[in-house]
């Protein structure tokens, strides 16, 4: 049986990590850290069998607290600021979240000496790549982090890994790239576009409508640390991703299909400071050494999102009023 500390699991990834993780190791003990932010919501854990802790992982004393007191032998960390626009306007936030927020953890599970400390970082680390080539990133790619939020990603990634190389602390990375999915608060682009349309409210899309990402379904990203957390190398990085591209307007294009409403609620608007042009990962080395590949076909994916979506008003409507950016006037002169 292993003993969890999954920090971030009240917001989209992390609560579906633990959903997925009890189903399949229903003996397993989690405790949920969580600072409860905008993004955040606890009604995401409802009916899991979990111990939730209201608090921020940058508060050294109660992280090694917790794991001392409740025994906890695994550190999952999602936690992170994750809005690149957010990032754009108060970019200390993410830098003391996401840097020294994931320090303080590293180091309460190295006084703890817990056996796992699996950090989940993200694509962006790597910086963009042309809009017309086909390379991809590996695990071996330099950092380029263009925005604050990607760099304090970065950072983040060499504490893991100085953590790992200084102390021995047993560590894994996973880099991974856009995900989707039910339960993503309404700031991120695919649930804000199935929000808005379904209120026949313009769907925002920035002037550069061709900069394409990697889409992956949620439910392939939590198989994915699963098994690295059973069955990765100690102190390796893995990549997840599915291999599949579609541009920001691609992406308005299918919601407003999915949901009968009509183009003109495409509206263009500037882009943010650093928009990043692509990103796609190469993840052979997951598919290689763990034998994991995407199993959710994007279409049907995104089917399934916005029929949640439509079926699930009651979730998603109060958490319109607490998005941190407006997205149609943040970048106006």
């Amino acid at each position: 049986m292993r003993r969890l500390l999954v920090t971030g699991a009240a917001g989209f990834i992390g609560s579906a990590f633990v959903r997925h993780w009890l189903e399949r190791h229903p003996d397993d003990h989690v405790v949920v850290l969580d600072l409860l932010t905008y993004a955040g919501d606890k009604r995401n854990l409802d009916g899991l069998d979990v111990r939730l802790v209201h608090g921020d992982i940058c508060d050294l004393d109660l992280a090694e607290r917790l794991l001392a007191e409740q025994e906890l032998d695994t550190v999952v960390n999602f936690a992170a600021e994750s809005h690149n626009s957010l990032a754009a306007l108060d970019p200390g936030r993410f830098f003391r979240t996401n840097v020294l927020g994931t320090q303080a953890l590293l180091e309460a599970a190295r006084r703890c000496s817990v056996g796992r400390f699996h950090h989940v970082s993200t694509c962006e680390v790597y910086g963009d790549l042309p809009l017309d080539s086909d390379e991809s990133f590996t695990e071996e790619s330099p950092y380029r982090p263009r925005t604050p939020y990607n760099a304090s990603k970065a950072a983040a990634d060499h504490a893991v890994r100085a953590y790992h190389e200084t102390f021995g602390l047993p560590v894994t990375i996973t880099n991974c790239s856009n995900n989707y999915g039910p339960r993503q608060f309404p700031e991120k682009v695919v649930p804000l576009f199935v929000t808005n349309a379904l209120d026949d409210v313009a769907l925002p899309l920035y002037a550069s409508t061709a900069n394409r990402r990697e889409w992956l379904h949620v439910d392939d990203h939590c198989r994915a640390i699963e098994l690295v957390l059973l069955e990765g190398k100690d102190g390796e990085t893995y990549n997840v991703g599915s291999g599949l591209e579609r541009s920001i307007e691609e992406i308005a294009d299918l919601v407003l299909e999915l949901t009968g409403k009509p183009e003109s609620l495409k509206t263009i608007v500037p882009d943010r400071p650093g928009h990043d042009r692509r990103y796609l990962l190469d993840s052979s080395k997951l598919g290689r050494e763990l034998g994991w590949e995407p199993e959710i076909p994007f279409d049907e994916g995104m089917r399934a999102t916005v029929e949640w979506y439509r079926a699930n008003r009651d979730w998603w409507e109060p958490l319109k009023q607490r998005a941190p950016v407006a997205e149609a006037s943040a970048w106006r002169s």
